[in-house]
């Protein structure tokens, strides 16, 4: 970890780093771009936080929210229920 910022008036802040692939980088910053985030930082504790809240999502279950979402985007939409999207009887 590295230093804090508080320079724009919110909570205090620290850096990481993380080691990723240029691949997985490329795929990071198209996804950031076209899902209209303001920066690569804005998408990660965006991605990192859902991670956080919902801990108990599989990466199966995102995926299939995000196929659910992508239907409805291009049309597609089946009217999926809550149950059929992430598999749970609540």
């Amino acid at each position: 970890m590295s230093n804090t910022d508080t320079a724009d008036g919110g909570p205090e802040k620290t850096n990481i780093n993380i080691r990723v692939t240029e691949m997985f980088l490329e795929d990071i910053d198209a996804t950031w771009q076209e899902e209209g985030y303001n920066s690569r930082s804005e998408f990660i504790r965006h991605a990192l936080r859902d991670a956080v809240r919902h801990p108990g999502l599989t990466r199966e279950s995102w995926k299939e929210i995000a196929s659910v979402e992508h239907a409805r985007r291009t049309g597609d939409d089946e009217s999926f229920s809550r149950e059929e999207i992430l598999g749970d009887d609540e």
